[in-house]
């Protein structure tokens, strides 16, 4: 079943009420620690049957699309902040620091960026603004010598992925961070 959230029909008042309330439950799921996102137990403290919370949402994933579609939205923000920065590998650098930052602060986060399909067209189409913000970026950076040729902004997102993987296997260690973060930035330069 496709959830009615992103087809670009509007929900009836009752429907967007439910909808509100099941995200509503779930953040403070997460906010009380709990980042399980069990549909079931979050139709029961809403209020709702279950099949209302599967119908907005199929999946653990398409509820978390929802929830973090905020954050997303910022992401897109300072992709194209970054773009627009008149040093472009500044502007990659910081960048590259605020999602790795922020994939580590949620793991939720990490999840949705590192998916490789999207429950929701707007999460689809989020990720496609930031490419486009990332790759207009590279290839400023790329122009003024300053990364090398063959990354792409798809290459970028999996390899802060990777990053972020790695800290946590590690221990969340924010050394780890920083040296793995300076360890990506040295290898997009171009060889010498």
């Amino acid at each position: 079943m496709t959830p009615n959230v992103g087809r670009g029909t509007a929900l009836r008042a009752d429907a967007a009420r439910n909808r509100a309330r099941v995200l509503q439950i779930a953040r403070e799921q997460l906010a009380a620690g709990d980042d399980s996102l069990m549909l079931n137990t979050i139709a029961r403290l809403a209020g709702v049957g279950v099949g209302t919370v599967y119908r907005h949402f199929p999946n653990r994933h398409a509820l978390l699309e929802a929830l973090l579609a905020e954050s997303f939205q910022q992401l897109v923000r300072e992709a194209q902040a970054a773009a627009a920065d008149e040093d472009s590998l500044a502007g990659l650098h910081r960048l590259l620091r605020f999602t790795l930052g922020r994939a580590l602060e949620d793991a939720g986060f990490a999840a949705v960026l590192g998916s490789a399909s999207d429950a929701d067209a707007r999460t689809s189409a989020m990720k496609a603004e930031l490419d486009r913000a990332v790759a207009e970026l590279l290839d400023r950076a790329r122009r003024a010598g300053a990364v090398r040729r063959g990354i792409e902004a798809d290459d970028v997102r999996r390899l802060l992925c990777g990053i972020e993987h790695a800290v946590r296997s590690g221990g969340d260690d924010a050394r780890h961070a920083e040296l793995y973060l300076d360890v990506l930035l040295e290898g997009l330069r171009p060889p010498r």
